[in-house]
């Protein structure tokens, strides 16, 4: 069920129908780039887009054949074609089926085995970096439509630097046009609940067949007809396997499209969405893509992001659009197929355009917070291609979250009052318990840190004179080999030097693991809190009370 208010089912259903009006001639653009008949990708969209709608979460999400999947798909066909072993054997429509066949059951089998966690190792200014760069590389993608000139290949770069020197072969009627679409369409949308981009769509169509731009040179659309390929699969084993090779980075970057669209869009409006939901309903979305012979389908970025500024408050919208794309490709061709070039170029560029404010990087800057990683995202999809962007961004994330494990900040502790510790780097009211130190290593001890961290406690101890040390594994839910043994050689060396080791704040799995690597009295002599473990080093320093065995008893190590 389709979740939407009475009240607000006329606005999904303007939304949608504008959106409509952009998917289905992307649709077109994007079976091109892949080197398909215009067909599969329509049929694509509205398959996978009504079954994404039943199933995912995403309010905004439109799910149809994206630019970057397509590029994708159409190196992998080309990949194949050049092998000599294969060439010929299997038709580019058969491939193109097992491809997205292929993206389904993977996407799937990430969702059954509930690895949708691995998303969150795209953390947020990640997916800021890499809204704001997919929004860029799309916008200036779109700019040589805007005044009717070829795309030159490449990156960015060269397709900047190509319309810079080629001013004077603009064609202007095309450019009054697209950048005339544009303005009006950021006008029209200040005005709440108006269909803008139905009406500057309408308006091109009327400006490009009657008015005085109708025998100017005009670039339009084009007919998208809605044919239904011959259902046929690859056979030969040898082929499938090259297609499992290559559906691997087909897959990544359908879902780094994705779920950087998805999860920009509900972090923007504050919804709640599942990754494992997400994948689930992508997979089954490109299943039902396969099945009536379309190509991978994903959540795209700028028709996500058109179909929120369009007024979308429900999945309702996403389900409009693809009927409508359905009715339009079936019914409403001829006209469809009269819509400008710029008028198009002018819908997207106009939906993305928010997408290119920096605020939310220039506040993880003031912030001083992870905005190194965001700059990268961004850089990255703009110098190095969607997929190879996203990867390289989240490379310096997990980098970046690996090194900040590896050099911990370690807090000494102080009381204030009569059960509270707190840094006392930052509280002058804290103060030190006599004869003791308390050390909390602010991150979770393991192989990378735990010699560090430990040693560097143990030479702080030694050198202060203390005879009880208290160390907090409040941030360490569990202990690694590594880790367990630094802890018994941290616990030796204090010994040796007349210090008595207490854990504190132990977690019952660390309390196992302690005891199971031989370590029992670390494990029995830990307290659940700080407060407590100060109270029995106090104890023993007054003699106060039954204790634990003083540092001149058998160190408590692997034989206690």
């Amino acid at each position: 069920m389709i979740p939407a208010k009475a009240g607000t089912a006329w606005r999904d259903g303007l939304a949608g129908l504008s959106i409509a009006g952009l998917m289905l001639p992307e649709a077109v653009a994007y079976a091109g780039i892949a080197g398909l008949a215009p067909g599969r990708a329509l049929i694509a969209a509205v398959a996978g887009g009504l079954v994404y709608t039943l199933i995912g979460r995403s309010r905004f999400a439109v799910v149809s054949a994206t630019s970057s999947s397509a590029s994708i798909l159409a190196a992998s066909l080309g990949s194949l074609a050049a092998t000599p072993a294969l060439a010929g054997a299997v038709s580019a429509d058969e491939l193109a089926t097992a491809f997205t066949l292929m993206v389904g059951l993977i996407f799937c089998g990430l969702a059954l085995f509930r690895l949708g966690g691995l998303a969150g190792f795209v953390s947020r200014p990640v997916l800021r970096g890499f809204a704001f760069g997919l929004a860029a590389t799309i916008i200036i993608r779109q700019l040589p439509k805007l005044v009717r000139m070829p795309t030159p290949g490449g990156n960015i770069g060269e397709v900047l630097a190509g319309l810079l020197l080629h001013i004077p072969q603009w064609h202007w009627p095309t450019a009054a046009l697209g950048f005339g679409s544009l303005v009006a369409l950021i006008l029209l949308r200040r005005i709440r609940g108006m269909p803008a981009t139905l009406l500057v769509m309408a308006t091109g169509i009327t400006l490009g067949t009657f008015g005085p731009l109708a025998h100017s040179g005009l670039e339009l659309t084009g007919p998208a007809p809605l044919q239904w390929p011959t259902l046929a699969l690859p056979l030969d084993f040898a082929v499938w396997g090259r297609v499992i090779q290559l559906a691997a980075p087909l897959t990544l970057i359908v879902f780094a499209e994705s779920w950087g669209t998805i999860r920009t869009l509900a972090l923007a409006h504050g919804d709640d969405i599942s990754s494992n939901r997400e994948l689930a309903a992508i997979g089954l979305a490109n299943g039902a893509a396969a099945l009536v012979q379309g190509m991978p389908v994903g959540a795209g970025f700028s028709i996500g992001t058109a179909n929120a500024a369009a007024g979308a408050t429900s999945r309702l919208s996403a389900a409009v659009a693809s009927l409508a794309t359905l009715a339009l490709a079936l019914f409403a061709g001829p006209l469809i197929a009269r819509v400008p070039e710029p008028v198009l170029a002018a819908v997207v560029v106009s939906a993305l355009l928010h997408a290119l404010s920096p605020a939310p990087i220039a506040r993880l800057f003031h912030l001083r917070r992870d905005p190194w990683v965001a700059f990268a995202a961004a850089m990255g999809v703009l110098l190095l291609g969607v997929l190879n962007g996203m990867l390289a961004a989240i490379a310096l994330s997990i980098a970046q979250l690996l090194y900040r494990w590896s050099h911990p900040v370690t807090s000494e502790l102080g009381r204030v009052g009569s059960h509270d510790f707190v840094d006392l780097a930052h509280h002058d009211t804290a103060a030190r318990i006599p004869g003791v130190a308390i050390w909390r290593p602010n991150a979770p001890l393991f192989f990378a840190n735990a010699e560090t961290v430990l040693h560097d406690i143990g030479h702080k101890a030694r050198t202060s004179g203390v005879h009880v040390v208290i160390l907090s594994l409040e941030e360490s839910d569990d202990l690694d080999a590594t880790a367990l043994d630094a802890l018994d050689e941290f616990a030796q060396g204090l010994h040796g030097a007349g210090c008595r080791l207490i854990l504190a704040r132990a977690h019952d799995r660390v309390r196992d693991v302690l005891s199971a690597a031989g370590l029992a009295m670390l494990a029995e002599n830990s307290t659940f809190s700080v407060a407590d473990a100060a109270t029995r080093a106090t104890r023993e320093e007054t003699g106060d009370g039954s204790v634990p065995p003083r540092p001149s008893d058998p160190a408590p190590g692997l034989h206690p």
